[in-house]
């Protein structure tokens, strides 16, 4: 009995030993393949590196502000008596806009016209007695005095009518009318706005160590995405005094032509300001940098061993640093040399050493100055 059960267990081993022996033969396959095992090749586009010329300038936001720039108010309290404009035309300096109700002035002044009248008759029959001698110096000065002081009032009078008639200040077009025939208006109540658009300012500001380089008489363009196609030149007119505190930014004022007043004031635009001679760079397309917060980097494609010893096409993950950016291009400030070759898509796919298969029949755009259909 004893015999037969070590017999038995002695078969178990062996049957147990013997699966064992072939897993682990099994395990050293698996180990072996993983070891060899190449992944297939990604698809990518690529572009070999070449330096371009690219314009030394500084894009920034700017605010359209208006040379000529006021809300039109009343000078005296009054009645809106006439309004001689319309929302959003054009006028001239010295235009009539608003006639305030002068009938109690005008009624003052005919009044005082005809003390004027009176003492200029006095005056003139005083004169004549005094070198006569026939009143004393005393009265003809008194005559004198009422004749002047008559004359004071009446130009008075003048003046309040007159600045009861609103006029344009200067040349410009006009906003939106906020007054109403009839309307009493206050002392410095709101009539409409006048902006003088042509020329027009743009405001910017820029970093504290680009200062040098913008300099008054310094060329610039303007563009909106809201006139697609348009750009308006112009040149740096003044700089600030001061460096904000906060940004340390100083503040730049330029001066362009505004044809048609397409330009409002307000208006967020694009400003490429010119900063010095233009410059060499590699360009590549925004697509082929890969960005992180530990650095930006590409992948370049260069001739690569396996385990094997055999000769493939991989890709070497290389940091670069960026520079601005124009269009569908970004200037790579350094990284990356003239003539290497770089993916430019596929990029999020990759990693250091994967193999590669380069097919540009269809590649990722790479203009400076593209034209969205969309625009």
């Amino acid at each position: 009995m004893v015999r037969r059960m070590l017999l038995m267990l002695g078969v178990v081993l062996l049957v147990l030993g013997g699966l064992a022996f072939v897993k682990y033969r099994q395990v050293q396959t698996a180990v072996a393949a993983s070891k060899s095992f190449q992944l297939p090749p990604e698809a990518v586009t690529s572009i070999v590196a070449k330096q371009s010329p690219w314009p030394n300038t500084i894009g920034v936001i700017g605010t359209m502000e208006a040379v000529h720039g006021v809300t039109v108010s009343a000078d005296l309290p009054g009645t809106v008596a006439k309004i001689n404009f319309e929302s959003g035309k054009s006028v001239q300096a010295g235009d009539i806009l608003v006639e305030l109700d002068t009938r109690q002035e005008r009624a003052q002044l005919a009044s005082l016209q005809a003390q004027h009248e009176l003492s200029s008759l006095n005056y003139d029959r005083a004169k004549n007695l005094s070198n006569a001698g026939v009143v004393s110096r005393q009265d003809y000065d008194r005559a004198n005095a009422d004749q002047r002081q008559t004359e004071a009032n009446v130009a008075e009078v003048k003046a309040t009518i007159e600045r009861k008639i609103i006029r344009a200040p200067f040349s410009g077009i006009l906003g939106l009318r906020k007054v109403n025939l009839g309307q009493y208006l206050a002392a410095g109540a709101p009539i409409v706005s006048l902006q003088s658009l042509d020329p027009i300012y743009v405001d910017f500001g820029i970093p504290q160590e680009a200062a040098l380089k913008v300099q008054v008489g310094r060329q610039l363009v303007v563009t909106s995405d809201d006139l697609p196609g348009r750009e308006f030149r112009g040149q740096v007119t003044a700089l600030d005094s001061l460096v904000d505190q906060t940004t340390r930014n100083i503040q730049v004022q330029a001066t362009l032509r505004n044809p048609g007043g397409k330009l409002k004031p307000g208006m967020f635009v694009q400003v490429d300001a010119t900063s010095g001679a233009p410059g060499n760079f590699v360009t590549l397309p925004a697509s082929a940098i890969s960005y992180a917060p530990y650095g930006d980097s590409v992948f370049v494609i260069t001739d690569m061993k396996d385990p094997k010893g055999q000769t493939y096409r991989g890709v070497r993950q290389q940091f670069v640093k960026v520079g601005p950016a124009r269009g569908d291009q970004v200037a790579i400030l350094s990284g990356v040399k003239p003539g290497e070759e770089v993916v430019t898509s596929g990029v999020f796919k990759l990693r250091n050493g994967a193999a590669v298969q380069v097919n540009n029949k269809v590649q990722p755009e790479n203009n400076p100055a593209p034209k969205p259909e969309d625009s």
